[in-house]
């Protein structure tokens, strides 16, 4: 190190002459030494360069010329690696650049610019920089109209420094849209293009930008036909696939609608003609994400995608070609694309996800494509979290077809690496991969029984613990489908692995999905003789205490009817019915819901009194007799003469 920086000493020396001709000169032989030499940007950085040439940057005797040259310096210093950002962000460079922006001379302006758009930039800069004054901003919005290189660093820093709600809501209220919008008319393609991406980044799953956006004209043209013109197969890519994402924002937003020919017309084709094989990887990803997000929502844009281009045999391309076909001769570009090859994968599956959301007939076409189920599985897998959660979302968006669960999903047994996959997953993906988990214990689904036999009860169980309301449904959820017309050994190891506790804690959860899966779950233990009876046996003082408390408590109508039908169930057991008819509370409750004004409460409540006095049933005259002088008989002479015919008929 020594010898190499001995070698740059003489450039740092010559910034601290006394001559300030001597300083210049130094400064320019400085800017020509280190163009694109990384080394010696690292040596002068070393030798403490920075801290000088922001003295001189700063200094109000300096010359103009001199200021400007040194921020092309710290500019170039920035090109280099990102511990040479590092560097600058410890030397204070931006508060000095920004300052600097005050000069009245507009080529110190536009070096400074270029200076903060090379640091905003880098990974290593943090976005939060540009927001720390508001007077900042606002002077950003002046510069704009200062000349095109203002135009487009200036846009340029906004759409990196875009990140999240807030930084969208800044820009927008200082006027980011009005400021920007007419620079995509603009003469020079660079501005026009950064113009854009600020855009797409502004209005971003953002309802406020994009509604501003579709009213807003350039010239007599408004803003979403001069997307539509930026779209066009003779524009260049990055133009028409920003262009197609800021059309997509919109149309999530609501601000265009979904069956406007702007968007199965033109965005839609384009986004499906970035996914062919002749594009670049990134282009193919961003396409296909962007793509999936459009659509995810709509089932007709759902079909349409299916039909265009051969969109789903052509995602099979994303696991067998990173590279396009164009940039197989580039030995660098193969290296690039062999590394990248995981974000093509994640971003197919996320496309095939939103393309088989709804429709059961693209399903099968999706499943039927070359070695799909196999990819799936080998995707929940990979080591990128990002890949492993594609492959989850595109596994559940399959799982809603009763077809596949039957047999793709059985043939290749999928449930397996669903449930490694749930042993010790990050949350975002827990939340999906439990989702599936529920579809494919439904009770025609023939992976329920292995998945019981891994030992998913106690996963499920510890799954409604968790702190996080979306895992707490899908865990008793998929309790409540695994229960379904069960085995009584399943249900015992459910109220096992549940413990009466826990079972309390769900009940008097505050989300009422929660509540009501609960409940189902239930519903569901409950059912059959001789379960009815066996689980009484064991927990029905703490089922009886759980019902009384629901009844009592303030609980929407669904809840209420979901628990009466519970004690209806209790009540169809041989010796269950017995906790019913020895407990003047619960009776008196549901005489009080026969007279109740909501009929669907009225009905649940007599499904009650019905099972209770079968005549074929042993001990049904006393029980009779027992309501009889409850006065359950004159409830029913006056429901008889009901206007609603089912409590009429019951």
């Amino acid at each position: 190190l020594q010898e190499v920086t001995a070698s740059s000493r003489h450039y740092v020396d010559r910034l601290f002459d006394l001559d300030p001709q001597k300083v210049l000169q130094g400064v320019i032989d400085m800017k020509n030494a280190v163009i694109g030499n990384n080394k010696q940007k690292a040596n002068l950085i070393v030798l403490g360069a920075v801290p000088r040439l922001l003295y001189l940057l700063q200094q109000e005797t300096s010359s103009t010329e001199l200021r400007t040259e040194c921020a092309v310096v710290l500019g170039s210093l920035a090109m280099g690696t990102e511990n040479n950002v590092k560097s600058l962000l410890d030397c204070h460079i931006i508060p000095a650049l920004l300052q600097g922006l005050l000069s009245p001379d507009l080529r110190f302006i536009e070096a400074c610019l270029r200076c903060l758009r090379t640091i905003f930039i880098s990974p290593v800069t943090p976005e939060d920089l540009l927001y720390t004054d508001d007077t900042v901003i606002s002077h950003l919005m002046a510069l704009l109209s200062r000349s095109r290189y203002t135009q487009e660093y200036i846009c340029q820093i906004f759409s990196h420094c875009c990140k999240g709600p807030d930084h969208q809501t800044i820009l927008f209220n200082y006027g980011a849209v009005q400021n920007i919008a007419h620079l995509l008319v603009s003469t020079s393609y660079k501005v026009r293009m950064q113009a854009l991406k600020c855009f797409s980044v502004l209005a971003f799953e953002n309802p406020q930008v994009s509604m501003t956006l579709v009213n807003v004209s350039v010239d007599g043209e408004l803003l979403p036909q001069i997307f539509v013109k930026m779209l066009q197969r003779d524009k260049p890519i990055e133009m028409q696939l920003t262009s197609a994402k800021c059309l997509t924002s919109m149309c999530r937003a609501g601000a265009i609608r979904t069956d406007d020919s702007c968007i199965v017309l033109k965005t839609l084709p384009c986004l499906v003609r970035m996914c062919s094989k002749e594009r670049l990887l990134e282009e193919r990803v961003e396409g296909a994400e962007t793509l999936a997000y459009l659509i995810e929502t709509d089932v007709e844009l759902q079909r349409i995608a299916s039909i265009t281009d051969h969109l789903i045999v052509m995602l099979a391309d994303y696991f067998k070609y990173p590279s396009s076909v164009s940039a197989i001769a580039d030995i660098k570009r193969l290296d690039h694309d062999l590394k990248h090859a995981h974000e093509l994968r994640q971003a197919a599956f996320k496309l095939y996800a939103s393309l088989g959301a709804n429709d059961e007939d693209i399903r099968k076409k999706i499943i039927e494509t070359e070695n799909m189920m196999d990819r799936i599985v080998n995707g929940l897998s990979e080591s990128s979290i990002k890949v492993r959660l594609a492959a989850v979302r595109c596994l559940h968006s399959l799982s809603r077809s009763v077809q596949q669960l039957r047999t793709s999903f059985q043939d290749h047994a999928v449930w397996k690496p669903l449930m490694k996959v749930l042993q010790n997953a990050p949350n975002e993906i827990l939340v999906v991969a439990s989702s599936t988990l529920c579809n494919l214990l439904l009770e025609f689904s023939p992976s329920k029984e292995p998945i019981l036999e891994s030992g998913a009860i106690e996963l499920l169980c510890s799954l409604t613990q968790s702190e996080n309301l979306a895992l707490r449904v899908n865990g008793i959820w998929a309790l409540m489908n695994m229960a379904f017309q069960a085995e009584q050994k399943i249900k015992s190891d459910i109220l096992r692995g549940l413990s009466t506790e826990q079972l309390f804690q769900l009940l008097s959860d505050s989300d009422v999905n929660v509540l009501m899966k609960t409940l189902g779950l239930l519903r569901n233990l409950l059912s059959t003789r001789p379960h009815i009876d066996h689980i009484m046996s064991t927990h029905g003082k703490q089922i009886m205490q759980a019902v009384t408390l629901i009844l009592e408590g303030e609980h929407n109508i669904e809840v209420k009817e979901q628990t009466l039908c519970i004690l209806a169930n209790i009540a169809d057991g041989t010796t269950a019915k017995e906790l019913i008819m020895t407990n003047d509370d619960i009776l008196q409750k549901i005489k009080y819901y026969m007279s109740h004004s909501n009929a669907k409460l009225q009905l649940a409540a007599m499904f009650c009194i019905s099972n209770l006095i079968w005549n074929e049933e042993e001990g049904s005259q006393e029980r009779q007799d027992k309501l009889r002088d409850m006065g359950i008989v004159d409830i029913l002479h006056k429901l008889s003469q009901s206007s609603d015919p089912n409590l009429c008929d019951k």
